[in-house]
């Protein structure tokens, strides 16, 4: 189900995404992550968990429900990020998870990207566009990169020039004064 109704709508492949994927426990015993995706070079590693109600709370103990949480504890030391998908949400309202996994991997999305065909400063413009997630003017980007103003402009335009921003008008229509972020989510 979050095969069908979050990943293949987002990505519109599977790529860099692996089922049941197995890794040893603290204890040396095989568990396996219900899909892991490793984007790119693989240091970016996402693990993925659809959680039942009935099976992780209603039908378990204190002890199961201890492990548990150690599993998570461990796959964040293991370098993975952990992403619990609660089942119901993919059942009942998978925009919602949709909405939420494009916040979390947008980054990770355009970083793969990034290094076809953009500068350092626009790299550098886009990921904290991806960050803040409202328009920004180049005084926020002076203030955040520590860069030049004319440098910021620049990159605000080339950006808006390759469809990544989206120039906004002043209230009088006469001025430049804000660019958006044209969310891009099938750069992968």
């Amino acid at each position: 189900m979050f095969l069908e109704r979050v990943w293949w709508p987002v990505f519109g492949n599977l790529d860099d995404l692996h089922p049941e994927y197995e890794v040893a426990d603290w204890r040396g015993r095989p568990y396996f992550i219900d899909l892991v995706w490793m984007p790119g070079d693989g240091r970016c590693k996402f693990a993925f968990e659809i959680k039942g109600f009935g099976p992780h709370v209603q039908q378990t103990d204190r002890i199961r429900y201890r492990q548990e949480l150690n599993q998570e504890t461990y796959l964040q030391v293991l370098g993975f990020k952990v992403v619990a998908i609660p089942y119901d949400d993919l059942a009942e309202q998978p925009e919602l998870t949709i909405s939420l996994l494009k916040m979390l991997l947008s980054p990770y999305l355009s970083s793969n990207a990034l290094n076809n065909g953009y500068s350092r400063p626009e790299r550098d413009v886009l990921m904290l566009a991806l960050r803040s997630n409202k328009p920004l003017r180049p005084v926020d980007l002076v203030q955040e990169l520590t860069i030049n103003r004319r440098t910021a402009v620049q990159a605000l335009k080339s950006l808006t020039t390759k469809g990544r921003f989206r120039a906004l008008q002043s209230a009088n229509g006469v001025r430049v004064r804000r660019y958006e972020y044209v969310h891009a989510f099938s750069d992968t």
